[in-house]
């Protein structure tokens, strides 16, 4: 049985049979969510019966509505190519930062800043490939700031060993320098960008994932007017592929003219709608509610038409059976090609995750 059928199989079962929210897997559920990739069903959290969609990056928002549009544009996009970072990967996610202020950190230097930052990558799987990790660091602007603000610096170290409960440890053995930047944020913030794909990957070990220190000082200081401490925002965007879920695409078929009016009993494509509501995953699905998957239903008569997509092998199984009804059976009516989905939702570190899915909508069926 195909990844696709056991797919529509499962989903079949669980709209027919829906699961109460909050109630334990059962196991086709199980198999569902192994299906997607997910070891378990996230938790819903304090979000409320559905996620809210203005707590998605809106870099994540405007990748899945590309994706999207090439779906329904029929294009021959890649799925398994983010091009936004210019890597391959089906797996998108924003791993928030776990960190927190390391404390008297501003005591004795005023508008000083000094940061842990932790992002935990338990949620990726042993056999995702990691693509690229890119550390955001975002200082927010003020909305009463008419020109850019006082020059800050940036240094961002890697922690070797921690020595200080949710800090960094002591300067020398305990950290190595990563980053040293300049930046004045203005009425829009600023931001500091850097790659640390390498160190995420040796994150993934046990016991190896001590965080990052970040450390922020002012530049330069003004007699005039007082300054407080600058708020940060820090965000890990990692992108990784699965194998398994990232095979070599089939070749799409150039576009065919409506193929004419058939009996209902002859092999097509018929409409099947999930729901994820019915499904009982509204509270951990972000985008989109439901999807369009169909299915793959009738006969193949003979003698076979070019409208129903049939095999050389096809046609001739279709004589034998016509001849010998009882000892050969007819063809299978079978999805023959098929299109991709994308799906938004949030793990069970709430972080937002953004995956791509091959093979998901049959598009054609055929005699085989």
């Amino acid at each position: 049985m195909s990844a696709l059928l056991l797919l529509l199989v499962l989903v079949l079962v669980l709209v027919l049979v829906p699961v109460p929210v909050g109630a334990v897997a059962v196991p086709q559920e199980r198999l569902l969510l192994g299906a997607l990739g997910i070891s378990e069903r996230p938790r819903t959290g304090l979000r409320g019966s559905r996620p809210q969609r203005h707590d998605v990056p809106p870099a994540l928002w405007r990748m899945f509505r590309r994706s999207e549009l090439e779906r329904v544009r029929a294009g021959e996009s890649e799925p398994c190519a983010v091009s936004e970072y210019g890597v391959r990967g089906n797996i998108i996610r924003y791993v928030q930062d776990q960190g927190a202020a390391v404390p008297g950190s501003g005591t004795a230097c005023p508008g000083c800043v000094d940061r842990h930052l932790f992002f935990n990558l338990g949620a990726m799987e042993s056999s995702e490939v990691l693509s690229l990790a890119q550390l955001q660091v975002h200082f927010p602007g003020r909305a009463d700031l008419l020109r850019s603000g006082p020059a800050l610096s940036a240094v961002l170290y890697k922690v070797v060993r921690p020595t200080l409960k949710g800090g960094g440890g002591d300067v020398g053995a305990d950290r190595r320098l990563l980053l040293s930047q300049s930046v004045r944020p203005g009425p829009r913030g600023a931001s500091v960008v850097s790659d640390v794909t390498a160190l995420a990957e040796s994150w993934r070990r046990p016991a190896r994932n001590h965080g990052l220190l970040l450390e922020v000082r002012p530049l330069e200081a003004d007699p005039d007017r007082s300054w407080a401490a600058p708020p940060v925002r820090a965000s890990l965007v990692v992108v990784s592929l699965h194998p398994q879920q990232c095979r070599s695409r089939r070749r799409r078929s150039a576009a065919r003219a409506s193929p004419p009016v058939s009996p209902s009993n002859v092999c097509k494509a018929r409409r099947l709608y999930v729901d994820f509501k019915d499904v009982g995953w509204q509270d951990w699905i972000i985008a989109p509610q439901g999807y369009v998957a169909n299915y793959c239903h009738g006969e193949c008569p003979f003698p076979l038409s070019d409208s129903l997509n049939s095999t050389n092998h096809a046609i001739l199984q279709t004589l034998v059976h016509s001849l010998d009804p009882d000892g050969t059976p007819q063809p299978c009516c079978v999805p023959v090609r098929f299109s991709p989905i994308s799906m938004l939702y949030y793990d069970n570190n709430d972080n937002v995750v953004l995956r791509h899915y091959q093979d998901m909508v049959v598009d054609e069926c055929g005699c085989r």
